[in-house]
């Protein structure tokens, strides 16, 4: 865990949290792990603020807590987990994916799910019932077996799993008492559950909805009566009690690299190819884990008969596109067999590299030019070469090609490895070769990518801060105009309210807002996604 890190998790961690948990996150991330008492004393918190702020930290899965290190009898000791706090960036990719693949129903469950940490099933479909059908028009509304659907696609394909059941972890989560000596697998029951550590984690309970979503009315209740609905809901009996559900953040990372593989293939040969790799990740998607180097072996005849009804290609053209595939230079694709017509696999672990390696010549061409990524490609393809050889190869004039590789070497793009002929390491007598070593710089780019985003965080709170004023003024008169349009207000009466903001005003609003929008960018986090990819997977 890096400073630049540590840096953004407390960032996003204010930003979604509060000041609190930020402290108490990033005093975490830090000092590792620590027992209750310790927390509040070494961050000067009230204990019944740090209880709160772990409470929420543990609720989205960005801490977890283990009986502690001095045995049984010891307090309970809590481990904040930087790469978790990290996947609220992708957030709003995650969301998209669902709305992409299960339309409004699946984005709004992913949401709820999200913003909540973990929910029943029951709870989830009747809180999106209603978001859906205070949407629709009067007079329509969701029905819950629609929501239910919705559901269940998403837990058959894996995006949404179990979380430990209650009885496991509640007690260590709410207390700070120690741990029975015959519960020593407390601490793993706080991960994210796998399909291998629990039979049950795809399976989905029965549950008695029959119904459909409420409209929330303007003339409802007060809020007292409103909660008080809300807990008799929450109380009513629908079979699944105690069974919460989660996000499976692995499974949406493996939906990604796959779609980055499909578009990395079709850039490369055709829509067809392309559409024989996705055929291939479709089949395996399910029982291929993201740390695995292949996808299960398919026949040619499996694939023939999977492929999409509107891709009418012949059997004897479909092993020519495999053929071609498994001949690229790429390997996305490899032959493991030749039983059933042939046995295919997709190379997870080498698609990965060469994206990340596409990656990197994209970086070095953008900030050192065309000529720099030249070298930066010729390093890459033959390893180690030395000076007078980097000039011969790159067809690059002595002078040119020596500032490029120091510029190179200088950010830590290229390395530089002696090889001395005797022992006393004399100049003239070693061998200087320069180098590309992939993986530490795939960490570098991703240390700049933490580093940046950070920086577009900082500077957008600091613009809406320098901003307060006027944003909260134009707040207040967009909540006017709404209420006067509402109620049916002259055209008169608008102007009036739109000419309080004057012109001046406007014009800076409206810059301020594009400065905020160009400020959450995605690219970075796309760039650093790859690379974080291939950190974790690819360079194993």
């Amino acid at each position: 865990m890096t400073a630049q890190e540590v840096r953004l998790c407390g960032l996003l961690l204010q930003e979604h949290f509060g000041e609190v948990v930020e402290r108490i996150g990033t005093h975490l991330l830090r000092g590792g792990a620590q027992n209750l008492r310790t927390i509040a004393n070494e961050t000067n918190t009230p204990l019944d603020l740090v209880k709160k702020s772990l409470c929420v930290l543990v609720q989205h899965g960005a801490c977890e807590f283990r009986s502690g290190r001095r045995g049984p009898g010891s307090p309970v000791e809590y481990r904040a987990s930087c790469e978790r706090v990290l996947r609220v960036l992708r957030y709003p990719r995650y969301i998209y994916t669902a709305k992409t693949l299960y339309g409004d129903t699946g984005e709004l469950i992913v949401e709820e799910v999200l913003q909540r940490g973990h929910m029943t099933m029951s709870n989830t479909v009747k809180t999106v019932a209603d978001r859906l059908t205070h949407n629709m028009e009067e007079g329509r509304s969701m029905e819950y077996s629609e929501v239910v659907s919705a559901f269940s696609k998403l837990v058959e394909t894996h995006f949404l799993q179990r979380c430990p059941p209650v009885a496991e972890v509640g007690t260590a989560a709410t207390s700070a008492t120690p741990a029975t000596p015959g519960t020593p697998a407390a601490p793993a029951s706080t991960a994210p559950p796998t399909a291998e550590s629990n039979p049950d984690c795809y399976k989905l309970p029965h549950v008695t909805l029959i119904g459909r979503g409420k409209r929330r009315r303007s003339s409802d209740d007060s809020e007292e009566q409103r909660g008080g609905k809300k807990a008799k809901m929450d109380s009513e009996s629908c079979g699944d009690e105690g069974i919460y559900w989660q996000v499976n953040f692995e499974r949406f990372h493996q939906h990604f690299r796959d779609q980055a593989i499909i578009s990395a293939v079709a850039s490369k040969m055709d829509q067809t190819s392309s559409e024989i790799v996705r055929t291939m990740l479709r089949m395996s998607e399910v029982t291929t884990t993201q740390t695995a180097a292949y996808t299960q072996p398919l026949s040619a005849n499996e694939v023939f008969r999977s492929l999409p009804p509107n891709y009418s290609i012949s059997r004897p053209i479909l092993d020519q596109y495999l053929s071609l595939l498994v001949d690229d230079p790429m390997e996305f694709v490899g032959k493991s067999g030749d039983s059933g017509g042939g046995m295919y696999v997709v190379n997870l672990q080498r698609a990965l590299a060469n994206l990340a390696r596409a990656t990197l010549e994209s970086v070095v061409q953008e900030r050192f030019g065309s000529r720099s990524a030249r070298i930066f490609r010729l390093l890459l393809r033959k390893r180690h070469l030395e000076q007078k050889q980097v000039e011969d190869f790159a067809m690059i004039p002595a002078k040119e090609a020596k500032d490029m590789l120091y510029t190179l070497l200088s950010e830590n793009l290229v390395q530089l490895q002696e090889i001395p002929k005797t022992p006393d390491h004399a100049p003239s007598r070693t061998f200087y070769l320069y180098t590309v070593n992939q993986l530490p710089t795939a960490r570098l780019l991703l240390q700049h990518c933490y580093k940046t985003v950070a920086n577009l965080i900082e500077r957008r709170l600091f613009e809406t801060k320098e901003n307060k004023r006027l944003l909260e003024k134009s707040q207040r008169i967009e909540a006017i105009l709404a209420s006067l349009q509402a109620s049916g207000a002259e055209p008169e009466q608008l102007t009036e309210v739109e000419e309080m903001i004057t012109a001046p005003e406007r014009q800076q609003l409206e810059a301020l807002r594009h400065h905020i929008n160009k400020k959450k960018n995605p690219e970075n986090h796309i760039v650093g996604f790859f690379m974080n990819l291939f950190v974790n997977y690819g360079g194993k």
